[in-house]
C-alpha cells in the first residue's frame, strides 16, 4: 500500500506538535476514529488480494499502534510539563503547623469497664466471660430461679424467635452475666476469684433503665469463705474507686441464687440535688449479694459440703453516673458527639486502681 510513511510521518508530526491534551483527542479521532484516516485506509483491505492484504494488513496495524503509543506518550509529556508549572506556581511551607483534627474519646462504660477490672484484678481477681445468647437453664434454672419467677416473663426477658415445631430449650439474651458464673465452676472447679463484666438485656426503658446494659458480677469460692470477705471486698473496691474511703450497710434480702442475701448500700450525702459518695449520714442502694446458694454450687458441679462463698453484681453504667455525675442513663445510647466529647476520656487517661484518671 503506497503512502503509509507519508501519513505515519504526517501524523506523528501533527501529535508530536500538540500543546494540549484537547488537540490530542482531536487528532485521535481524526486519524483512528470510525471515520479516521487510518480507518478509512483499513478498509480498503477488503479490496486487496490475499497477496496484498499479508502485506497491506500488519503495516496499517503497526502504524495504528504506533500512532496509539504516540498520543499516550504525548498525553503523559503534557501532563509531566503541566504538573512541573504547577509545583514552580505553589509553595508550602511544611514547618507550618497542621490542620487540627477531631480526636475521638473513649466512652464512659469503657472506661469504667477499664477502672473495675483494674481494681479488682489488683485485688487478685481473674475476668471470665460468656455468651450473650444465654439458654434458659444457665440464665435462670442452674440459677436457681424457678419456672415461675416473674424475671422469666416475656415482659422482663428477650426471648429468641422459635419457629413452629422447633422444641429445642428457649434461649434469651441474657439477663445478667451470672451465667458465666456457672460456665466458669463448669469448666475450672474451685477455689476461684473472678469478675464478669459484660452487656445485659432487660425489657425496660427510662430515665435509670435500658433495654440493653452492663454488668460486672464477681464470685469467690473457697473452704473458708465468709460474708465478711465479702464486706471487706466491696469497701475496697469502692473505697478505689471513689477515691475517698467508703463505707457499705448490709440489709438482708432474697435472691434465689444467694443464701444468705444482702442490699448493699453505700455511704453517701445528698447536697444540692447532687449525690457524694463516702460522707454524710445517708445510704445509696448499689448493688446485690451473698453467699452462694447450694443448688447454684450443685449446677456448677461444686462439691456444696466442701466449698462456700460469695456472689456480687452491680450496674456499671449507674456506678459511671455516680461518679462522673451523668444525669440519665439513656444518654449512654443516644451517641450525641456533644455528651461524647463532654464525657469521653481521652485515650492517654488510662485507668489506674487508685482511680487516678
Amino acid at each position: 500500500m503506497d503512502g503509509l510513511d507519508e501519513l505515519r510521518k504526517s501524523w506523528l508530526d501533527r501529535i508530536g506538535g500538540a500543546s494540549e491534551e484537547g488537540a490530542l483527542e482531536e487528532f485521535r479521532v481524526a486519524a483512528l476514529g470510525k471515520k479516521g484516516e487510518i480507518s478509512l485506509k483499513m478498509r480498503e483491505l477488503g479490496k486487496m488480494t490475499p497477496e496484498e492484504r499479508q502485506v497491506a494488513g500488519p503495516a496499517l496495524n503497526a502504524l495504528k499502534d504506533e500512532v496509539n503509543a504516540a498520543i499516550v506518550a504525548k498525553k503523559a509529556g503534557l501532563a509531566d510539563a503541566a504538573l512541573d508549572e504547577r509545583l514552580k506556581a505553589e509553595w508550602l511551607d511544611v514547618t507550618l503547623p497542621s490542620r487540627p483534627r477531631r480526636q475521638g474519646t473513649i466512652h464512659p462504660v469503657s472506661q469504667v469497664t477499664e477502672e473495675v477490672t483494674a481494681i479488682f484484678a489488683d485485688m487478685g481477681f481473674s475476668v471470665a466471660e460468656g455468651p450473650q445468647i444465654e439458654t434458659d437453664f444457665y440464665n435462670f434454672d442452674a440459677l436457681n430461679i424457678p419456672g415461675h419467677h416473674p424475671a422469666r416473663a416475656e415482659m422482663d426477658t428477650f426471648y429468641t424467635h422459635r419457629k413452629d415445631g422447633d422444641n429445642r430449650p428457649p434461649h434469651v439474651l441474657r439477663t445478667h452475666t451470672s451465667p458465666v458464673q456457672i460456665r466458669h465452676m463448669e469448666q475450672h472447679g474451685a477455689p476461684c476469684r473472678i469478675i464478669a463484666p459484660g452487656r445485659v438485656y432487660r425489657a425496660d426503658y427510662d430515665q435509670t433503665h435500658t433495654p440493653m446494659f452492663h454488668q460486672v458480677e464477681g464470685l469467690v469460692l473457697g473452704e473458708d469463705i465468709s460474708m465478711a470477705n465479702l464486706k471487706w471486698v466491696l469497701e475496697e473496691f469502692y473505697s478505689a474507686f471513689f477515691g475517698v474511703q467508703v463505707k457499705t450497710r448490709f440489709r438482708a434480702s432474697h435472691f434465689p441464687f444467694v443464701e444468705p442475701g444482702a442490699e448493699v448500700d453505700i455511704q453517701c450525702s445528698f447536697e444540692g440535688g447532687t449525690v457524694k459518695v463516702g460522707e454524710g449520714d445517708d445510704w445509696l442502694e448499689i448493688l446485690g449479694s451473698g453467699m452462694v446458694h447450694p443448688k447454684v454450687l450443685e449446677a456448677g458441679k461444686i462439691d456444696p459440703t466442701k466449698y462456700q462463698g460469695f456472689a456480687f453484681g452491680m450496674g456499671i453504667d449507674r456506678i459511671a453516673m455516680l461518679k462522673y455525675g451523668i444525669p440519665d442513663l439513656r444518654d449512654f445510647f443516644a451517641s450525641d458527639l456533644r455528651w461524647l466529647r463532654h464525657y469521653g476520656f481521652a485515650s492517654l487517661e488510662v485507668p489506674t486502681v487508685h482511680a487516678g484518671v
